[in-house]
C-alpha cells in the first residue's frame, strides 16, 4: 500500500484550486487556518468550513500544517498560560472534527532560511539556494546582529566580507526581503511586508532569546509537550514536529530538532504515540552527518507525516534544492524504508498505519514562471515530484 498522496494548499488565496488537486490525483489536503492570528483558538466552526470545502472537492483534510507555536510559548513569556490554553483548545477542536495529524515546529524566530529564491539550474529551472557565506554576510554586515562575527569561523567571515563588498544596495535589500519576509510571511512569520523597519523588528525578536540557550529551549519544548501531548492523546490527535530548516544554528539562535540525538530526546520526553515527528528529507539532508535511513529505522513508529524533496549539499555548508529524486539522498531507498514501516504498522494492527506524504518544495518549471506562487510552492515542479514519487512507489510495490 502506497503512502497517502497529499498536497499543501494555502486556502482560498492559493492560486492552485482544490478542483485542480483532485485532477492531479491528490488524496489528502495539507492546510491550515491561515486567517486566524497566531495564538488564537481555532474554533470548530472555522475548522469545519475548510473541512467541508475539501470534502466537497472529493478529498480529505489529512494534515494540519501548521498550528503555529507562538513565540511566547517558545520564550515562556507572561502570556504563555493563555497561549497554551488556546493551543490545547485548538487541538480538542481539530480532534472533534476528525482531523488527527498536526505538523508544527519549535524553531525560534526564523522558520526556514534561503538566501536566493531564484537560483538558476543548468537546465533553466529555478530552485532555492542557501549560500552559507551570503547568510553570514547578511547576519554580520547587513542585519548587524551584536556579536554575530563571533559565531562564525574565520574562513567563512572572510568569504562574507568579499560578498558584502561586491553587493549593491538593491541586492542587499533583496537579501533582507528573502530571509526576513518572502520566506516567512505566508507561514505566519514574525515580520511581514507591512513592517516599516524589518531589520529592527527582526532583531528585537532575536534579542528575546539572549538568555535562552539550547538546553533552556529544550526545557521549554518539554513543558509544551507535557501540556499538549496528553490533550492530543485524549482526542486521538498525533503531533508531528518538523525538523529545523536548515538543521543547524542560525543568527545565534538555538536549534533543537536537527539530528538523531534530538529525536531520541524528543521521543523520550513524552513516550505517547501522539508525540511524533514530521520526517522531512529536504531539511534533514542539509546536514551531511544525518543518516536518514537510520532516522527512519529508529523513529519509524512515530513518523506521522512525511515531506519528500532532495538537496545538493556543498562543502562549505551551503545547499540548494535539487528536485525530488536527484540530489544527495537516495529517494528510492528512503521510500522503500517508509513503505516497509507503513506495512509493518498495518500488520501490527495499528489503526493509524497510513503515512501521508507531500511533495515538498518543487523546482520552478515551464508555466510556473507565469504563475503567482509562494516561494518553493510552484504547481508544475511539485506535480512533477508527485508523479516521480508515485512512480517509485508503484515500482517498489510491484
Amino acid at each position: 500500500m502506497a503512502l497517502e498522496k497529499t498536497w499543501r494548499w494555502f486556502g482560498e488565496n492559493d492560486s492552485i484550486t482544490l478542483a485542480q488537486l483532485k485532477q492531479m490525483g491528490v488524496e489528502g489536503v495539507v492546510t491550515a487556518l491561515h486567517h486566524i492570528p497566531n495564538g488564537e483558538v481555532w474554533t470548530i466552526d472555522e475548522i469545519q468550513k475548510v473541512k467541508n470545502k475539501i470534502e466537497k472537492a472529493g478529498m480529505r483534510w489529512s494534515v494540519v500544517e501548521s498550528l503555529p507555536v507562538s513565540e511566547g510559548i517558545k520564550t515562556h513569556s507572561n502570556d504563555r498560560p493563555r497561549l497554551i490554553a488556546n493551543y490545547q483548545q485548538s487541538i480538542r477542536n481539530l480532534g472533534a472534527c476528525g482531523i488527527n495529524t498536526i505538523c508544527y515546529n519549535f524553531m525560534p524566530v526564523l522558520d526556514w532560511a534561503r538566501t536566493d529564491l531564484q537560483y538558476k539550474l543548468p537546465n533553466g529551472a529555478e530552485s532555492m539556494y542557501f549560500d552559507y557565506p551570503t547568510f553570514v554576510a547578511f547576519d554580520v554586515f547587513i542585519l548587524k546582529r551584536p556579536g554575530a562575527e563571533q559565531d562564525y569561523p574565520a574562513p567563512i567571515l572572510k568569504k562574507a566580507k568579499v560578498i558584502i563588498q561586491s553587493m549593491t544596495d538593491e541586492e542587499a535589500e533583496k537579501l533582507v526581503n528573502n530571509i526576513i519576509i518572502a520566506t516567512q510571511q505566508f507561514i505566519d512569520g514574525v515580520v511581514d511586508s507591512s513592517s516599516l523597519d524589518p531589520k529592527k523588528e527582526f532583531l528585537s525578536y532575536i534579542d528575546v532569546y539572549k538568555n535562552i540557550d539550547r538546553e533552556k529551549l529544550r526545557e521549554h519544548l518539554k513543558a509544551f509537550l507535557d501540556e499538549v501531548v496528553p490533550v492530543a492523546e485524549e482526542v486521538g490527535v498525533r503531533m508531528a514536529i518538523h525538523p529545523d530548516d536548515p538543521p543547524f544554528s542560525l543568527l545565534g539562535l538555538p536549534r533543537i530538532m536537527s539530528q538523531m540525538e534530538d529525536y531520541e530526546w524528543l521521543l523520550n520526553a513524552q513516550e505517547s504515540e501522539s508525540n511524533g515527528i514530521t520526517f522531512c528529507v529536504g531539511s534533514l539532508s542539509a546536514l551531511k552527518q544525518n543518516k536518514l535511513l537510520e532516522i527512519i529505522d529508529k523513529t519509524g513508529d512515530r513518523i506521522h507525516f512525511v515531506h519528500l524533496r532532495n538537496t545538493e549539499v556543498l562543502e562549505d555548508g551551503s545547499f540548494y534544492e535539487s528536485g525530488h529524486l536527484t540530489g544527495s539522498q537516495d529517494m528510492v531507498n528512503i521510500l522503500e524504508a517508509l513503505l516497509k514501516e507503513q506495512k509493518r504498522r498495518k500488520f501490527s494492527g495499528r489503526k493509524d498505519f497510513l503515512m501521508p506524504f507531500r511533495p515538498d518544495h518543487g523546482l520552478k518549471l515551464l508555466s510556473d514562471f507565469k504563475g503567482n506562487f509562494n516561494p518553493g510552492y510552484p504547481l508544475i515542479g511539485r506535480l512533477k515530484g508527485l508523479a516521480e514519487i508515485e512512480g517509485i512507489m508503484k515500482g517498489l510495490e510491484a
